[in-house]
């Protein structure tokens, strides 16, 4: 399988915030249009230093990553940030690789999105099975009073 990449919408979270409560306009929310490397092989959105700056995304902390190569390094993590695809969104914050390096989207916002690959168009859709909604699976552990409460 090749690469696949898809047309996303990156949004500063705080800037919604701020319209939502009317302190700043619809016009004013920083927005990034994006065609993204979708890499599940990442968890997290990552985004370079230039969106960073275009969407004004506040420093949260540092925190430490392992690289495809195998070296480890720390990155700043940026956000909030609501990522946009098709019908779906998510909330995320996201790592800040340096310089103009690709962005990356990642396992965790595609989970959060219930957003697949498709393979053979080599393309990001999303589910199928979920066409007008994300629908997310919730586990819930077994009744354990059962196995050992005593009525």
């Amino acid at each position: 399988m090749g690469l696949v990449y898809a047309d996303i919408e990156l949004i500063n979270g705080a800037d919604l915030v701020l319209s939502k409560n009317s302190i700043i306009g619809e016009e004013e929310i920083r927005r990034f249009p994006i065609k993204i490397l979708v890499d599940t092989g990442s968890y997290y959105l990552c985004i370079n230093e230039h969106i960073q700056e275009q969407l004004g995304l506040p420093f949260i902390e540092k925190r430490k990553a392992q690289l495809a190569n195998g070296s480890i390094e720390e990155y700043d993590v940026v956000g909030p940030v609501e990522i946009k695809f098709k019908n779906r969104r998510c909330n995320v914050d996201a790592f800040v690789l340096h310089g103009d390096n690709e962005p990356l989207l990642g396992a965790i916002p595609l989970e959060d999105m219930d957003v697949l690959i498709h393979p053979l168009r080599q393309e990001l859709i999303v589910n199928p099975e979920h066409p007008y909604a994300a629908q997310m699976k919730l586990k819930q552990k077994a009744n354990l009073c059962a196995s050992f409460c005593f009525a």
